[in-house]
């Protein structure tokens, strides 16, 4: 099944303010920060244009990364968290009550089906609340044979093209956004790494997967010891990594480096001990494919 449908996508007309077992993170549609792009603008056009290969290959590395690929992974609850992960871009899902620092994303991803027409199961479109219908883990645990878990995982693995492009859409979105929240004498360089990235296969799944893997970093809810780790910290870190190396490969150490560092002032032992070495794992393959397509 191919993980991706269309021929490619072009980004045009993107503002930016003058003078957007893994652990997974949505990114933020803070609304503090949804206008942040909005005051006075110039335009900045990032073109970004890949075949349906090239398309398929980036949809299909993150459903590695978030499930290596396995379908049973769709519906997912790590040990340690207190929502569920669902999809082949793990999105969060909050029950009633559960309030995290993380942005939760699978009820936007609902509603793009909806907007796509997709037959979402007849349980999910009835709840009073869209909330998980699961309290904690235990729970979830125990509803694994249940008939709504079973139509779930069914409808999350025969949606996986439109939840690719969910993924991309999200993440073209949060570009000006980004580039707005820079400090002013940075937006330039940051805007220019990102027309750097964008431009070739490797770096266009690096951003598209770090937005879904770890966010924008826009949200002040999101730090620790007030500190981020979304995509905004590792485009400023950029400028600290060796100016001899590519532009991808800045990002990877950049990369590194942000998620170090959230490893280091996180509150819980499991993100230095367990979730830091998967994570470095995981931007390893922020690379260019071996075969060009």
């Amino acid at each position: 099944m191919s993980i991706v449908r269309g021929a490619g996508i072009l980004l045009l007309g993107v503002w930016l303010l003058a003078g957007c077992d893994s652990d997974t993170e949505r990114g933020s549609n803070n609304e503090a920060h949804q206008n942040v792009a909005n005051s006075d603008a110039r335009a900045l056009e990032f073109s970004i244009d890949l075949d349906e290969a090239q398309m398929d290959w980036v949809g299909a590395q993150v459903f590695k990364n978030e499930c290596a690929g396995q379908l049973k992974c769709l519906v997912h609850w790590n040990k340690g968290e207190r929502f569920p992960s669902l999809g082949i871009g793990h999105f969060i899902w909050y029950p009633a009550g559960v309030e995290e620092r993380f942005v939760e994303s699978f009820p936007a991803l609902i509603q793009y089906m909806h907007q796509r027409q997709a037959s979402v199961p007849d349980w999910l479109r009835e709840l009073d609340e869209f909330d998980a219908p699961w309290p904690d883990r235990e729970t979830f645990l125990a509803a694994q044979d249940s008939a709504e878990v079973a139509q779930l995982r069914e409808f999350l693995a025969g949606t996986q093209g439109i939840q690719a492009e969910f993924i991309v859409e999200r993440a073209s979105r949060s570009l000006a956004k980004v580039v707005a929240a820079a400090p002013e004498s940075q937006r330039e360089a940051v805007s220019n790494r990102l027309k750097g990235l964008t431009s070739t296969p490797g770096g266009l799944y690096a951003v598209i997967d770090y937005v879904n893997f770890k966010g924008e970093g826009l949200s002040p809810d999101e730090r620790y010891s007030g500190q981020g780790w979304g995509l905004l910290q590792v485009l400023l870190a950029m400028e600290e990594q060796n100016q001899g190396a590519s532009v991808l490969e800045k990002f990877r150490g950049a990369a590194d480096q942000i998620l170090t560092r959230r490893a280091e002032n996180a509150p819980q032992d499991i993100e230095r001990d367990r979730w830091l070495p998967g994570w470095r794992k995981r931007l390893q393959t922020y690379r260019e494919p071996a075969e060009m397509f």
